[in-house]
């Protein structure tokens, strides 16, 4: 579990900066427990946020916010 930085937003992902520079991204499906809409729904740009890294899928380390607040 690491604290970082959202740096963009996009329509299904965010993209959480990392130890530096290393970027990770959380799903809209990671975001929440519940459903949600929209990705600014939950976190906008330059939001400190708590994640955990579930995953690496192509060279690309897949998060999660929701299995990082349990």
């Amino acid at each position: 579990i690491y604290c970082g930085k959202v740096i963009t937003v996009k329509e299904l992902v965010a993209f959480v900066n990392l130890l530096g520079k290393r970027h990770g991204l959380v799903h809209i499906s990671g975001l929440a427990p519940k459903r949600v809409e929209k990705v600014t729904d939950v976190v906008k740009e330059g939001d400190e946020v708590k994640v955990k890294v579930i995953g690496f899928d192509r060279g690309k380390v897949k998060l999660s916010m929701k299995q990082a607040a349990e």
